[in-house]
């Protein structure tokens, strides 16, 4: 923004100082800008009557009033146009701030129902597992309770063999 401002300054130096200056007998380079620029003033010149030959004392003279005065409006008009960038400027960081603001919301939210997503498939196949190992825990049980008649009946089939081996003789 500084080199901005400063490329302002420089222009507004230029053409303030320039604009009125007399073709010299030199030949310099102009801008396009320049030459409509002289174009303006010399119309503006023969318009008036004057003459484009201005004598180099008449250049050094004091500026008027009216110069000092045209100076300040043109400087307070830069300043304004400074100022009205800024707060253009300040507008749109306003703005993108907002609508970052926004997305950052919306992709927020958005995690939170993937998340939420991701959790009920994760709860739906650990319902499904628990089910499945409760049936095995099922099947483990009755398991052991026909194992546990099992050994009873054994116990109770070695006891009544121990019985008849003892009343043989």
């Amino acid at each position: 923004m500084r080199t901005h401002t400063a490329n302002v300054w420089y222009i507004f130096l230029m053409d303030f100082f320039f604009e009125d200056l007399p073709s010299t007998s030199q030949s310099t380079p102009k801008s396009r800008h320049e030459e409509s620029q002289m174009t303006d003033d010399t119309e503006d010149d023969s318009s008036r009557g004057k003459s484009s030959n201005v004598s180099m004392t008449e250049m050094q003279e004091p500026l008027s009033s009216s110069r000092i005065d045209d100076i300040s409006r043109r400087v307070q008009d830069l300043v304004e146009k400074i100022n009205d960038s800024r707060t253009s400027d300040q507008t749109v960081m306003d703005s993108f701030q907002e609508k970052l603001m926004e997305k950052v919301t919306e992709m927020c939210q958005q995690m939170k129902e993937h998340m939420y997503t991701v959790y009920e498939e994760n709860s739906n196949e650990m319902q499904v597992k628990l089910q499945e190992l409760s049936e095995v825990l099922e099947s483990c049980t009755k398991l052991n309770t026909e194992l546990m008649e099992a050994t009873n009946a054994l116990a109770g089939l070695r006891e009544g063999l121990a019985i008849s081996k003892m009343s043989e003789p």
